[in-house]
């Protein structure tokens, strides 16, 4: 429904519609009303609780400010950390270790008990066969054999510790790469504590927001009501934002809803109308449509 101006020697123009337009736009209006009545006070955001992110992170009762800054944890594991000592210190601990020495002195008892039960009975045979048992060289002899079971025992040490130097490198590798590990895992979780904290508050602010707006939101279909006659217009219903898929599903939603009630006030002007669901269906398209556009 129109209207226009007159003035001195101009014509008044009216701008209406067909009846029967005018009547379930009426309907439609009327509709509208007793649906913004009935919800313009019942926020459904009044009830929501803030989340606690807080605490799902840290426990009860803590904060970031608790634990070490990211500075602090850079300098325990990298900035006062003396590659050189740390490799000497990993080298002792692999080459001296009590598994080590577990080896060698299993090793000695090894020898050792080859050399009591195999090499000294022959060795003693052998000179008393030949009358020596008593003399300077049958000492001698014997003292060789003892050392060189020490020089085998040494070998033997050498050649183990020898065989652990790319052990302790390994070793001294693995620390590195755990120190720096350390301060990147830490950083990487300072970083997703600060995004949780930004989209939770978001979050929040956004729940709140709707709920302080909410009359505004009901409004503002029944802004898109009254103007329904002019054409479409371009509305915001969704008072804190939201994803492309929440706008296409809204505007399916509400132009499925609208269809239903202008279908549903037609169906009640005019004898035997079935445009209840057909007007829903419609009305859903085109909302859907709007929503992939906005």
């Amino acid at each position: 429904m129109g209207g226009g101006k007159s003035g001195g020697g101009s014509s008044t123009s009216t701008v209406r519609f067909a009846p029967y337009i005018e009547t379930h736009h009426e309907n439609f209006l009327t509709e509208i009303q007793t649906r913004v009545d009935s919800v313009i006070d019942s926020s459904p955001f009044t009830g929501y609780t803030d989340i606690d992110f807080e605490t799902a992170f840290f426990g009860v009762g803590y904060v970031l400010s608790d634990f070490p800054s990211l500075y602090d944890m850079f300098g325990k594991f990298m900035a006062g950390l003396d590659i050189e000592v740390l490799w000497n210190q990993l080298f002792v601990d692999t080459t001296t270790g009590p598994e080590v020495d577990a080896l060698v002195a299993a090793q000695a008892l090894v020898l050792s008990d080859d050399l009591e039960n195999t090499a000294y009975p022959r060795y003693i045979t052998g000179m008393r066969d030949l009358n020596a048992v008593m003399s300077s060289t049958f000492v001698i002899g014997k003292a060789k054999m003892e050392i060189k079971r020490q020089q085998e025992l040494s070998r033997f040490t050498a050649d183990l510790k020898y065989k652990l130097i790319q052990t302790a490198n390994d070793r001294w590798t693995t620390h590195l790469n755990w120190n720096k590990n350390v301060v990147t895992n830490y950083a990487e979780i300072i970083k997703f504590y600060l995004m949780s904290a930004i989209d939770v508050g978001n979050h929040n602010y956004e729940m709140a927001t709707k709920d302080l707006l909410w009359p505004f939101t009901v409004l503002e279909y029944q802004r898109a009501a009254l103007g329904a006659l002019t054409g479409a217009h371009d509305t915001n219903t969704d008072v804190a934002g939201a994803s492309k898929g929440a706008k296409v599903l809204g505007g399916a939603l509400s132009g499925a809803a609208a269809g239903g009630m202008i279908g549903g006030a037609m169906a009640g002007a005019t004898t035997g109308s079935t445009l209840g669901v057909p007007g829903a269906i419609i009305g859903g398209i085109l909302g859907a449509a709007y929503g992939l556009l906005s």
